[in-house]
């Protein structure tokens, strides 16, 4: 079974799907006036985009003091998984499992988990790793070890991990 990356079906459009396709269903949209100032829409741009940036900030630095172990907010430190290689990285902790692959990651809550499952090859040194959803999506992860005996290790920091925060 395979599992599809985007939709094939082009969106559906019609009156059941999009109110304004009826006109007079909903009201217009208000357009901005014709006599408005250039420089006042672009000032109200700018003070829309403004707010983005600060919210970045506010990501990386929750990110910052994620990746501090010692951080006492919520009590004690429980146990951290972390594995990665070249371009692949994994880390499970108490907010749940982040995976980052070259440029592109994501990041899930444990309630946002089905399933972990962990893969060792017989052959080989990757270590995969897949995150299941309860939604039917997985997204394995393939970490690069430095020697096979590593598997074993990560088997178990991992299963500390889920066995401390994942709930059945």
């Amino acid at each position: 079974m395979e599992q599809r990356i985007g939709s094939s079906s082009q969106p559906l459009e019609g009156a059941g799907f999009d109110p304004a396709f009826v006109p007079g269903l909903t009201s217009p949209v208000s357009a901005e006036p014709d006599d408005a100032e250039p420089e006042e829409a672009e000032a109200a741009a700018v003070e829309d985009a403004a707010p983005a940036a600060p919210a970045a900030q506010d990501a990386e630095e929750q990110d910052a003091e994620r990746d501090d172990p010692e951080d006492g907010e919520d009590g004690p430190a429980g146990p951290v998984f972390e594995a990665s290689d070249r371009r692949a990285r994994i880390v499970a902790d108490r907010d749940g499992v982040r995976l980052r692959l070259d440029e592109e990651q994501c990041e899930f809550r444990w309630d946002e988990i089905g399933a972990v499952e962990t893969e060792s090859p017989r052959f080989g040194k990757r270590f995969t790793i897949t995150v299941h959803t309860p939604d039917r999506r997985w997204y394995p992860i393939e970490i690069e070890a430095t020697a096979r005996s590593r598997f074993k290790e990560w088997e178990e920091q991992l299963d500390a991990v889920l066995d401390a925060y994942f709930e059945d």
